[in-house]
């Protein structure tokens, strides 16, 4: 069973990946709104770095789940690659 600690790590890395789920949905809607509007003027290079920061975030989020995931299987006994999930 996961610790107080743990649990509160997995929530705040549920609602971290959540925030950065919705930031990448904001921006594409920004940038559909400012294509729109400037056209040839829109600044393509400036949104797809945008696009690339909240991508490195949302996989430091997986690693971290991962490794939080690890961390809970190998302290309650547990090898991380010998649990499989139910298809129940």
């Amino acid at each position: 069973m996961a610790t107080t600690a743990e649990s509160e790590a997995r929530k705040a890395l549920n609602r971290l990946t959540r925030a950065l789920e919705k930031s990448r949905r904001e921006l594409e809607s920004l940038q559909g709104a400012i294509r729109h509007a400037e056209g040839e003027d829109f600044p393509k290079d400036a949104y797809s770095e945008a696009e690339a920061a909240l991508e490195r975030l949302l996989d430091f989020g997986r690693e971290e789940g991962a490794r939080l995931q690890a961390k809970i299987l190998q302290s309650g006994g547990l090898e991380p690659g010998r649990v499989r999930r139910s298809s129940s």
